[in-house]
C-alpha cells in the first residue's frame, strides 16, 4: 500500500462510525424536544394554579339571591349557605395543584391569604474554556494553507484547459511541477512515470487526472523518504554540540533562539555561542532570545574570532555539564571560498575538544525562495557535511513543495518546519503529516 493510500485511509472517517454519529445526533434532538414538551406541560399546571386562586378571590357573598342571565363570560352568584362550600372546595383544589407544582418544580408557595413568592436561585458560575493546544495535523494544515490553495490553484488551472491525454499535456505538467517548486528533475520523474499511470488506470475526466498526479506525488514522497531519519542526535555522554549553517536571512538566529526554548522545556541544560560576530546586531539578537528562554550565551566582542568564541563556549560547556550547545555562525553564500574555510575552521575547533562532535550540522532554508534554496542545499552539501535541513517560513510561502526536492534529489532529511513566528511553531518534521497538509483536499476527496 503505498502513502497515498496509507494517508486516505487513516484521515478518512469509516462509514459505521458516520452511521453512529448521526443516530447519536438524532437521538440527542428527540431528547432536547422532549424535554421542551415536559417544560411546556409543567409552565400550563402552574398557569392555572393561579387562575383558579385567583377566580376563588374574586367570588362576593350576595346578600339576597338575585337571577342573573347565564353567559359564556358571566360568573352565577350563590346564596351564604352555597359559596362555603365552593370556596372551600377551591381552596382544596389550589392547596393540592400547589403541593403537585412543590414536588415536581421546586416552588414554594405562600398560604391563600398571602402572595406567592418563588425561591431565588443561586447564581451558577459560567464555566471556563481553556483553549486546547492544536495537535500536529492541525498545525501543519493551518502552516501550509498557502501552499495546499496554490498547488490546487496550479493544477485547476492547468486541467481547465484539459482536452485529452498526449505529449503536450505532459509538457504542461512538468511546467506547472516546476512551479509548484517540486524541483526540475522531480517534475520529469514524475511526468515519465504518469505517463504509464494514466493508460494503466485509464484515467480520462479532469477529477480522475487530478487524483493520478496527487497519488503519484505523495507515493514519490513516500518512496524518496523511506529510512529517512528526521530525529536530532543527541551524544550519549558530554555535550550535544549542534552547529547551524546558512546564508544571510534565512532565519538561523531565531531558530536556535526556537529551538533552545524546546529544549530548555524538556530539562536539558543548553548554552548558546555567537559565533556571528560580523552581522550588526547578531550577538545582540542571540543575547536577547538567551534571556527569553532563561539560557546563557557566550559572546565575544563584534569582529572577533568565531573560532575563537566557539572555542570558549566549548570549553564552557564541557566545564560546566551543560546538555546542549548551539552553534550560531554568520551567513555565508556557499561560492564563497574564505567563508566556507571559516566554517572549516569552526568545525575542527569543535571536534578538537568533542571529538564525536559536531552532532548535527543543520542547513537553515527559507522556504520563501523555492528553488533558491534548492540550489542553496546542493552547493552547501558539496562543501560541508550537512546532516539535515530546518526550513523557515512555510506558513508564509505557496512553495512547499519544496520539501519534496530537498529529499528526491539530496536525499538530505528534513529535521524542522517553521510553521508560523511564535516560538511552538518550529516543529520536528512529521512526513505524513506533511503531506496530509499539503494535499488534504485530494486525500480527502
Amino acid at each position: 500500500m503505498g502513502l497515498f493510500s496509507r494517508l486516505k485511509k487513516a484521515f478518512s472517517l469509516p462509514e459505521s462510525e458516520a452511521a453512529s454519529s448521526a443516530a447519536s445526533t438524532s437521538t440527542g434532538a428527540e431528547t432536547t424536544a422532549g424535554n421542551q414538551a415536559t417544560s411546556a406541560v409543567t409552565a400550563t399546571s402552574t398557569a392555572s394554579a393561579e387562575t383558579a386562586t385567583s377566580t376563588t378571590a374574586t367570588i362576593d357573598t350576595p346578600t339576597t339571591p338575585t337571577a342573573v342571565e347565564v353567559t359564556p363570560t358571566s360568573i352565577v352568584p350563590a346564596s351564604e349557605t352555597s359559596v362555603a362550600p365552593v370556596v372551600s372546595a377551591a381552596a382544596d383544589s389550589v392547596d393540592r395543584l400547589a403541593t403537585s407544582s412543590a414536588s415536581s418544580a421546586a416552588v414554594s408557595l405562600a398560604p391563600a391569604s398571602e402572595p406567592a413568592v418563588s425561591e431565588a436561585a443561586e447564581p451558577v458560575a459560567e464555566p471556563t474554556t481553556v483553549a486546547a493546544e492544536p495537535t500536529e495535523a492541525e498545525r501543519y494544515d493551518q502552516g501550509l494553507k498557502k501552499s495546499r490553495q496554490t498547488f490546487g490553484d496550479r493544477i485547476n488551472n492547468f486541467l481547465a484547459n484539459f482536452r485529452h491525454v498526449d505529449e503536450g499535456f505532459f509538457d504542461e505538467l512538468e511546467d506547472t511541477l516546476i512551479e509548484s517548486d517540486v524541483g526540475y528533475e522531480t517534475a520529469m520523474k514524475i511526468s515519465d512515470e504518469l505517463r504509464d499511470e494514466v493508460k494503466l488506470k485509464n484515467a480520462k475526466s479532469k477529477k480522475e487526472i487530478s487524483s493520478v498526479i496527487v497519488e503519484k506525488l505523495v507515493d514519490m514522497y513516500g518512496e524518496a523518504g523511506a529510512g529517512e531519519d528526521n530525529s536530532i542526535h543527541l551524544a550519549e555522554s558530554g555535550p550535544t554540540v549542534i552547529l547551524f549553517v546558512g546564508v544571510n536571512g534565512a532565519g538561523k538566529t531565531t531558530t536556535i533562539g526556537k529551538m533552545a526554548n524546546m529544549y530548555k522545556q524538556q530539562g536539558k541544560k543548553v548554552l548558546l555561542a555567537a559565533c556571528d560576530t560580523f552581522r550588526a546586531g547578531a550577538i545582540q539578537q542571540l543575547q536577547v532570545w538567551g534571556k527569553r528562554d532563561g539560557v546563557d550565551v557566550v559572546a565575544g566582542p563584534e569582529k572577533s574570532d568565531p573560532a575563537a568564541v566557539c572555542f570558549d563556549a566549548v570549553k564552557r560547556a564541557k566545564a560546566e555539564d551543560y546538555d546542549i550547545l548551539f552553534v550560531d555562525t554568520a551567513g555565508r553564500l556557499q561560492n564563497k571560498v574564505n567563508l566556507m574555510n571559516e566554517l572549516e575552521k569552526i568545525k575542527r575547533v569543535i571536534t578538537r575538544e568533542i571529538p564525536a562532535a559536531p552532532q548535527e550540522v543543520l542547513l537553515v532554508l527559507d522556504a520563501t525562495t523555492g528553488q533558491n534554496a534548492l540550489n542553496q542545499a546542493k552547493l552547501f552539501k558539496q562543501s560541508t557535511a550537512v546532516t539535515g535541513i530546518v526550513l523557515t517560513k512555510l506558513d508564509g510561502t505557496a512553495r512547499g513543495g519544496i520539501v519534496l526536492a530537498i529529499r528526491n534529489e539530496l536525499h538530505l532529511a528534513v529535521k524542522y518546519v517553521g510553521l508560523g513566528e511564535k516560538v511552538t511553531d518550529l516543529r520536528p518534521f512529521n512526513a505524513n503529516d506533511f503531506v496530509y497538509g499539503l494535499f488534504k483536499d485530494v486525500i480527502t476527496g
